[in-house]
This record gives C-alpha cells, structure tokens and sequence, in this order.
C-alpha cells in the first residue's frame, strides 16, 4: 500500500477517535444547564468524564502532529487558512479545562456558575466549529498556486459548512446527554433519557440533511455505503435510546459518529484540501504529503505505539466504568471564615 495513502487513513483513525471520545465530552458540557437542577447534578455530570476528558483531549494533539509529519502542506494550509477558527477552538479548550480544574475550590455560587458557563461555552464553541472546518475542507475553498487560503473568516461561514457545524453540535450534544443517562443513576438518568429523545429526533434531521447535501456535491459510492450506516446507526441510538438500553444506544451513538467522519473522508479522497475557484491548486494526498523515508520512520513509530496508547485508554476505561450517583458526591464544609474545609463523605 501506498504509505501517503495508509497515513491518510491513520489521519482520519485519529480524528475518528478524537470526535467519538471528546465528542461526549463536549455533549456533557453543553447538557449542564439542562440537566443540572442543583450543584450536586452538575458535579455528578462533571465527574462522569472527570476521569477521562484530559485523555480523551489528546486525540487531536496526536492527530495534528501526525497530520503536521505525514502531510506538512496540508497543515500549513489548514492552520494558516483556519487560524482564527483554530485559535478560537484552543481558547475553548483551554477555558474549558481551566473551569473542570477550579469550579471546586471554593463553596460560592457565584463562583461556580462563572465556571459552569465557560465549561458550556467551551464545550459547544468547538462542537460547533469542528463541523465547520470539517466542512469547508470537504467543500473546497479558495486556495492559490502556492496552496495559500485566500478567503476569509467570512467564506467559511457559509450554508453548508454551517450546516455541518450545527450537524456536529447536535450529536455530540447527543452522544453527551447519552453517556449522561450511561454513566449516572435516579431521577438525572431519566431526564438525560428524554433529553437524548428530543436532541436525537432534532440529530436525524439536521444529518440527513447535511449527508445528503454532501451526497449531491461530493458522490461516491463509498460515502454513500458510509453516509447511509451512519443514519441507521443514529436511528438505532434512538430506538435504543428509547427503551431504556443505554449502553446501546451509547455505542451505536458512537458509531454514528465514526462512519460520519469516515464518511467526509472517503468524500474528500483522494484529495486533502480541495480548491474550489481553481482544481488545478488542489492539495492531494500525493503533492502534500511527507518523503518515503519519513513515512516509513513514523509507519513504525505508530506501529509500536498506537496498539500501547489503544490498550491504556481501554484499560482506563475499564476502571471508570461504574455509575456516578449523587450519593458519591461528597458534601462541601466551610469554616468560620467562609474558607473551604476538607469535604467529608455524604
């Protein structure tokens, strides 16, 4: 196999990956007001991927410095072209894992809704935005025969890439409420069960529409086969969504999200960035990719790693499997001068 071709693939395992585990992340940070009735609602919430958010994060780490080795044009083009989206997304991310970190360490409420509000902000300003780059990458825009973007912030909001942004924001919002309903017990799985109700018909909708659009500008057989097992898998994340089936619907959830990501991949081979005005100034996987010598180097690099990496986050996994109640959130104390004690057992 063509090695730039095979580390296209790795590429998109990897952005894969990242979509389908912080994918719920953001979910549950966007679902906090929703579901969150009290403070110890939204804690229990947080605590469902206090475990694993961090780890779930470095999927697009790994992923950009695979994408900045494999193919060094496309990601000057791309974090060139979408800084400003990027930059945005980063601030996101950061203000995000700032609030997980801090919202705790004082009892004030004043306190803990200016972090609860940055958690909802970081959470749905990336899920939103994910789609749009994603989008516009699909799409084409307007690169010149150096590979430079020469639109604007403007140019990518357009129709369709703001369509994909609202796509990706709905099912990780879904796939969020899901792991909610997976991961908690009581009255809070219940109310995550409707929600993923009302945020899962408002998915089916909104995808259908999107694939299709894709499916008019971008056919392929491949991202048809693709595009249709994604929307039976978010039709079968529903139904078992509805009966109770929480693990299920998790994992079809989760599914839905990889074949749709797989689906925009297949859609874009074998070009990387395509040029809209202009094909001739396409980015291929055969102009924007890395020497043979560095492939085969990183070939073996993540042959030796990844199945580690793979195996680690399984393992972690493993050991965070079981619900969080609210009798597992300890209970806050404070001394006589307002300062914040030891919390103690509930």
């Amino acid at each position: 196999m063509d090695l730039a071709v095979l580390w296209f693939g790795i590429v998109a395992f990897f952005f894969v990956g990242y979509f389908v585990l912080d994918g719920f992340d953001f979910g549950v940070g966007m679902a906090l007001p929703f579901l969150g009735r009290d403070d110890t609602d939204r804690r229990v919430m947080i605590n469902t991927i206090g475990p694993v958010w961090d780890l779930n994060e470095t999927w697009v780490i790994v992923g950009g410095a695979a994408l900045f080795a494999a193919f060094p044009e496309w990601y000057a083009t791309l974090f060139s072209g979408f800084y400003l989206a990027l930059l945005l997304i980063l601030l996101a991310l950061i203000a995000r894992g700032v609030s997980f970190e801090y919202r705790h360490q004082r009892p004030d409420a004043r306190w803990k809704r200016w972090f609860d509000g940055m958690i909802v902000v970081g959470s749905a300003l990336p899920a939103f935005l994910w789609g749009v780059a994603f989008a516009n990458i699909v799409q084409g825009v307007a690169l010149n025969a150096h590979h430079d973007y020469t639109g604007t912030l403007f140019d990518l909001l357009n129709g369709y890439a703001l369509l994909g942004g609202l796509t990706t924001l709905l099912l990780f919002f879904t796939h969020g409420v899901v792991f909610v309903s997976l991961k908690t017990d009581g009255d809070l799985r219940l109310r995550a069960r409707k929600l993923a109700t009302r945020s899962g018909a408002a998915a089916i909708v909104v995808a259908a529409v999107f694939l299709g659009w894709t499916a008019l500008n971008h056919f392929s057989p491949v991202f048809l086969a693709l595009a249709i097992l994604a929307a039976v898998a978010l039709i079968a994340s529903w139904i078992a969504n509805l009966r109770g089936v929480e693990g299920w619907s998790f994992g079809f959830m989760a599914a839905t999200i990889a074949l749709a990501v797989v689906s925009l991949f297949a859609a874009l081979f074998p070009n990387v960035m395509p040029s809209s005005p202009n094909p001739e100034n396409t980015l291929t996987i055969a102009n924007a990719s890395s020497s043979d010598t560095t492939l085969t180097i990183m070939t073996w690099v993540a042959a030796i790693f990844l199945p580690l990496i793979l195996v680690y986050q399984g393992w972690t996994y493993w050991i965070f499997r079981k619900r969080v109640t609210r009798d597992h959130i300890p209970q806050e104390t404070v001394d006589d001068a307002g300062e914040p004690q030891q919390p103690v057992t509930a």
